[in-house]
């Protein structure tokens, strides 16, 4: 008998070694029962979410952003809105004090309306050898150029304004101050010829 009941021990530990672990269950009755996972393949989507419940905001718009702003007009003891351009060959100094003259302008409680970049001129630098009249280029100048807008500028700031910009500008930069137009909106833009001639075309 000790025998018998040796052997039957021995077949129920290679069925509890062979059986997988997620479908080992305790030991009722000195036998292993085994039970496969029935609800694998039910359905149950969206338990436990609660998103569903929640209604549908609106998506939001994209901000056209090739609007011009309603310009500032000037007032007895204010500008209206002003840009300060600042134009230079070396892209690093012109970022700079673009970058001073912002802060600047929020340290003296200036109101800042936009701070943006124009597009990089080139200028092509010819020269003309001395036995002849053939032309070669020498060398390309990029000037690059940015404006700081600002809006409603006191008549009585701006000239401590202009003052500390000046006695920190740097050498090889170029500073005016002009007031907002139409036509500054405009030159923010890169021209595209062959754009423009298709759209003349579909219009036709």
């Amino acid at each position: 008998m000790n025998y018998v009941l040796r052997k039957q021990v021995q077949r129920q530990a290679l069925l509890l070694c062979r059986t997988p672990a997620c479908s080992r269950l305790p030991l009722w009755g000195g036998m292993a029962q085994t039970q496969e996972r029935q609800y694998r393949g039910s359905p149950t989507a969206g338990i436990g979410r609660w998103r569903h419940l929640l209604s549908r905001e609106a998506p939001n718009k994209k901000k056209d952003q090739h609007q011009m702003q309603s310009i500032t007009p000037a007032t007895n003891t204010a500008y209206g809105t002003l840009n300060v351009h600042i134009s230079g060959y070396d892209m690093t100094t012109v970022e700079h004090y673009a970058q001073y003259t912002h802060n600047l302008c929020n340290q003296l409680g200036v109101s800042v309306a936009e701070s943006f970049a124009l597009p990089t001129q080139s200028t092509e630098v010819m020269l003309i050898q001395e036995s002849g009249t053939k032309m070669y280029v020498d060398s390309l100048l990029k000037t690059h150029k940015r404006v700081i807008q600002l809006s409603s500028l006191k008549a009585t700031l701006c000239p401590v304004l202009m003052d500390v910009l000046v006695k920190n500008q740097p050498e090889g930069l170029e500073l005016s101050v002009t007031e907002h137009t139409e036509a500054d909106f405009l030159a923010r833009f890169k021209a595209r010829p062959e754009m423009e001639s298709l759209m003349a075309q579909m219009g036709q």
